[in-house]
């Protein structure tokens, strides 16, 4: 797998540009792993409402055909797109996901930081009162399965002829205040958090690079 550091790139270009190198491609094309930057955009996937947005202002919302709901993406995230041939992979899509995820983990894990997933809920969140604490998550039955969490890597996929593209990205060190403004993932009061506000220190250069590594290393 290649790696490709776009750096601060347009939203809308580099969707387009994922689309057509997955159109173009054939079974003896590279896979290969595109680290970007965005500047600020709200990005609306398949299963989005309208109602998720309470209030753009001057940030666009750009409708895609990935999987999933409302997310921000501004700078201080990283976000990686992995364009993988599942077929020749050998990977179904949950664990494609799955893999993802615990990519997302190791990183976290670099800094200290302990990650969960939350079953139903693809992504990565931490607990707001001990992200470097190593005690499992306990959900209450019928209870907020996001209480006392904080999203730190949101997630959403689109497979073409067992081609994936889009990815995840990893909040580094950004302004949060747009999260405010939607409903994460499409769920009301869900907080958002990155690197920085849980105390971790790093430049987005350091953390693309090692999410790209990890990314690489569980994907090949």
């Amino acid at each position: 797998m290649q790696l490709v550091l776009r750096g601060r790139v347009d939203y809308v270009s580099t969707y387009e540009a994922m689309r057509a190198f997955t159109a173009a491609r054939d079974t003896s094309t590279p896979d290969e792993l595109w680290l970007c930057e965005h500047p600020p955009v709200f990005t609306q996937g398949l299963a989005g409402k309208p109602e998720h947005v309470h209030g753009p202002g001057d940030i666009p919302v750009v409708a895609t055909n990935r999987g999933g709901q409302v997310t921000y993406h501004g700078p201080g995230q990283v976000v990686a797109y992995p364009l993988l041939d599942l077929g020749r992979a050998g990977y179904f899509v949950k664990e494609y996901v799955h893999r993802l995820e615990e990519a997302v983990i190791r990183t976290l894990r670099h800094y200290g930081v302990t990650g969960h997933r939350v079953p139903g809920a693809p992504g990565i969140y931490v607990k707001l009162d001990d992200p470097f604490g190593h005690s499992s998550i306990s959900p209450t039955p019928g209870g907020d399965p996001f209480r006392g969490l904080g999203k730190i890597a949101a997630l959403g996929i689109k497979v073409s002829r067992h081609c994936a593209y889009h990815g995840v990205a990893l909040n580094v060190a950004m302004d949060l205040e747009p999260f405010s403004r939607i409903d994460p993932c499409g769920y009301a009061g869900l907080a958002t958090v990155d690197l920085s506000t849980i105390g971790v220190s790093t430049q987005w250069q350091e953390a693309a690079q090692l999410l790209g590594h990890k990314l690489a290393a569980h994907l090949s």
